[in-house]
């Protein structure tokens, strides 16, 4: 073999390569997305449930306005939060309206009785646990993703490519703790 086809073929071996991973980092990057749209779709289901929430919770609670009111300043924030970033806080803001106001409601047994807001309860529950499974598949996509781009020699080419690390989906410090209700 000549050295032009040595070269040729050194260079061939090298373009697929840049090719499979171009290809992989895309397929991880749309993995990415797609977790974090998994997220979004619960979180936007939650959002839909809660006006239910406080209605059926409104005639029992008249001395816990503050906490409706809450409730009401969280979900608007999640709905007008248009980054990751501020749908994680606004989420995690939300989160922990929600806990105040299920502990609260202990405190009012012809609400607990109530069918409307057991079922509300339970589904917000349930929609609760979904995004917490959708978070951790988020966040594993998204340490794939950064692994690959940082990561020799990958992160010699990415100079190239120009792929950037994505955000975890982290708990707010108030979400670590445990929810402290006074009466």
């Amino acid at each position: 073999m000549n050295a032009l086809t040595i070269t040729g073929i050194i260079l061939a071996v090298i373009a697929l390569f840049i090719i499979f991973l171009y290809n992989s980092l895309i397929r991880l990057k749309n993995q990415v997305k797609n977790s974090w749209a998994q997220i979004d779709v619960q979180l936007k289901r939650r959002t839909d449930l809660i006006p239910n929430l406080v209605e059926s919770v409104k005639g029992y609670m008249k001395h816990e306005k503050s906490v409706l009111e809450n409730i009401t300043k969280a979900r608007s924030a999640m709905m007008k939060a248009d980054t990751i970033e501020g749908k994680a806080k606004a989420s995690n803001m939300l989160s922990q309206t929600l806990k105040s106001l299920f502990a609260v409601s202990e405190n009012y047994p012809q609400l607990k009785a109530n069918e409307n807001f057991l079922q509300l309860q339970e589904e917000i529950t349930g929609t609760e646990n979904k995004i917490a499974y959708s978070r951790q598949h988020y966040n594993d996509m998204v340490m794939r993703f950064n692994i690959k781009i940082e990561t020799f020699p990958n992160n010699q080419l990415n100079k190239f490519l120009h792929f950037t690390k994505e955000q975890q989906f982290e708990a707010a410090a108030g979400e670590r703790k445990n929810v402290k209700v006074k009466f």
